[in-house]
């Protein structure tokens, strides 16, 4: 691994240790519960491996589908041994569509108006 890959895999298993830390900070500050610092760097070390095998998974399955680029239908496969995380990513994915559909649709009677309003000219 080169000196740049490997300062950046650093730096992001920092921040993900800085996150999993706030984490645990506010379920504390909720629940009344104590992290020791062991655990809260257990916890930051396994979701940063579970990370990168995601991230492997999915550019595995891009490349089988022959492309370059990990699509939503990428995610929903990786998701698809968590009934909860596969729920709630094929309803995030539903609202997106939803919401470009939506935005399209402005879009496209935006662009409707202004032809018309150019015809008349």
């Amino acid at each position: 691994m080169s000196v740049d890959a490997e300062e950046t895999r650093q730096r992001l298993k920092a921040a993900v240790h800085y996150t999993v830390g706030r984490l645990c900070q506010k379920i504390e500050e909720d629940n009344h519960r104590k992290f020791s610092r062991q655990v809260v760097a257990a916890i930051a070390e396994t979701t940063f491996r579970q990370c990168d095998v995601f991230a492997k998974d999915l550019e595995a399955f891009a490349r089988h589908a022959k492309r370059s680029t990990v699509s939503s239908e990428d995610v929903k496969l990786l998701a698809r041994r968590s009934t909860a995380l596969s729920n709630y990513i094929q309803n995030k994915s539903e609202e997106l569509a939803q919401e470009q559909s939506e935005m399209k649709k402005k879009t496209n009677g935006k662009r409707k108006s202004r032809d018309t309003e150019e015809s008349r000219d």
